[in-house]
């Protein structure tokens, strides 16, 4: 069963918290972590976090953590939390059931994970909204009587999925601000700073049909000057879905009155039938770095390379 810092990491590229102000709730009604689709009523206590799409009770350890993924994923994701895959990895599995929801199913799984903290693990795998979700609850015995086994089952199965999350409230969790959004709409955004722009009516992208604009503050130190162009060359070839990668243009560059770096490149979609274009910049400062990618095809790139531009112009940390 994964971890809660796993859960942390799941979907990067994409990854997904700087707290709204929370509206009051009525008594059972659901609550929906800003930014998140996933809402549920969660037990008194929780709180929406302040760092992580979920709930938590920092002084009994106890969190909710929510993680959307494409509701195609269900199926190989529920049979990563089959009783019997789970046990395989050594997880003490006490119970799974299949669970009806208010707009879907789900696999509830409840298990004792290895730590050094005796604790029990709810993980609520669900296909819900078009979407699948993954709801953990970790509860150290110690927070038993805070949270007891009916809170916490009433809880996972009040799990809904809103249709969309208004664009106001995923740019609001960004710990920066997009001063120009140049005509491409969010798809996703997370807390920590990473946030996916398309224009087009589709939200999932199984190859480049779309224009893409990926904007994310990567947890590594900023390199040196005399480094950055390696660097920069490195990040831009784990490009995923690009074949046939050959850079056209890298060089040094102001970006938002900081050192930056451009690469672009042509290539191939992950097909090998789509001639592509990409971009990437690369904004240093206070030790950091802003890393924006662009994606788009290439009959279609003069016209998108500038609105790409303008995005990356008006990016401004709050």
């Amino acid at each position: 069963m994964m971890n809660r810092t796993d859960l942390r990491r799941v979907l990067p590229a994409l990854t997904l918290l700087a707290v709204l102000a929370a509206t009051p709730a009525v008594a059972a009604d659901p609550q929906f972590p800003p930014g998140s689709r996933i809402g549920l009523v969660p037990p008194a206590g929780l709180t929406p976090s302040r760092t992580f799409a979920g709930f938590e009770d920092r002084d009994k350890d106890t969190a909710i953590i929510m993680v959307e993924l494409p509701g195609a994923a269900y199926p190989d994701v529920e049979k990563g939390f089959n009783a019997d895959a789970l046990k395989a990895q050594g997880v003490e599995v006490e119970s799974s059931e299949e669970i009806t929801l208010t707009e879907g199913r789900g696999v509830l799984v409840v298990a004792r994970p290895h730590g050094a903290t005796p604790a029990r693990k709810w993980a609520l795998v669900a296909n819900a909204g078009g979407i699948t979700g993954i709801v953990t609850m970790q509860v150290p015995d110690a927070a038993q009587g805070a949270y007891p086994d009916d809170a916490v089952r009433a809880a996972l199965k009040s799990v809904v999925v809103r249709t969309k999350v208004p664009t106001e409230e995923q740019l609001a969790i960004l710990p920066y601000s997009l001063n120009d959004l140049a005509g491409f709409r969010v798809i996703k955004s997370q807390p920590d700073g990473m946030v996916l722009l398309t224009d087009g009516p589709k939200d999932m992208l199984p190859a480049i049909e779309q224009p893409i604009v990926l904007i994310a503050l990567p947890r590594v130190a900023a390199p040196e000057a005399d480094q950055r162009d390696r660097f920069a060359r490195q990040l831009m070839s784990t490009t995923p879905g690009v074949k046939d990668m050959r850079i056209v243009r890298a060089e040094s560059m102001r970006i938002g009155g900081q050192p930056g770096y451009e690469v672009l490149a042509d290539g191939k979609d992950a097909g090998g039938e789509v001639d592509i274009t990409i971009v990437q910049w690369l904004r240093f400062g206070n030790g950091g770095l802003v890393h924006m990618l662009g994606l788009a095809r290439k009959d279609a790139w003069a016209a998108i390379y500038p609105r790409m531009r303008s995005v990356r112009d008006g990016i401004e940390l709050k």
